[in-house]
């Protein structure tokens, strides 16, 4: 097997490091040499978070170079515009349709972009949803990321069992129900 590529990236609280370590877990769990790399940022602030999650039968480092993802994973429109750039010509860009202004647009020392998403359809394999109002159905809107993690497991070789089995492992006991849920709406789309 190649080595497998995904980025998560999103906005400090959003579930980033979560989301990685669920990845981190399953590529374990299905006998692959795993490498992860998070780089913060501001993340307290709310600023951006990106993590890396390598895996395959050897991995020698856990950076993803420009252009080398398989996968990525935004969880805010903004963060998929600044790093779709990482995603290889047949990637999949999976986007939380969601905005968060970040600290220079809340101060107005610069402008939210118009039109992110249509911009990336025009040269990525765009999937979007509304995670966040998803989750709100469901009645925890902090569950979106789960739900476009389950969007993202149709496109890895692991089956849904085992998707649930680390899931349960990784999330905290009391929300287990919930994330499972949240996951299923998302592998349903």
């Amino acid at each position: 097997m190649t080595t497998k590529n995904i980025m998560i990236v999103g906005v400090g609280g959003q579930g980033t490091l979560l989301t990685s370590r669920i990845l981190g877990g399953l590529t374990i769990a299905g006998g692959y040499d795993v490498k992860l790399s998070e780089v913060h940022g501001m993340a307290q602030r709310g600023g951006s978070v990106v993590t890396f999650v390598r895996y395959g039968e050897k991995v020698a480092e856990p950076i993803v170079e420009e252009g080398q993802a398989d996968v990525i994973i935004a969880f805010e429109r903004l963060e998929a515009l600044r790093y779709a750039h990482f995603l290889k010509k047949d990637g999949v860009l999976i986007v939380n349709d969601w905005r968060i202004d970040p600290m220079p647009v809340v101060i107005g020392a610069a402008q939210y972009p118009d039109q992110i998403l249509e911009t990336l359809e025009k040269d990525y394999k765009v999937y979007k949803v509304n995670a966040t109002e998803e989750a709100k159905k469901l009645g925890n809107p902090r569950v979106f990321n789960l739900i476009v993690l389950g969007i993202a497991a149709q496109h890895m070789d692991f089956t849904k069992e085992e998707w649930y089995d680390v899931i349960e492992k990784t999330v905290p006991p009391k929300t287990i129900g919930i994330n499972k849920k949240a996951f299923d709406v998302g592998y349903e789309m």
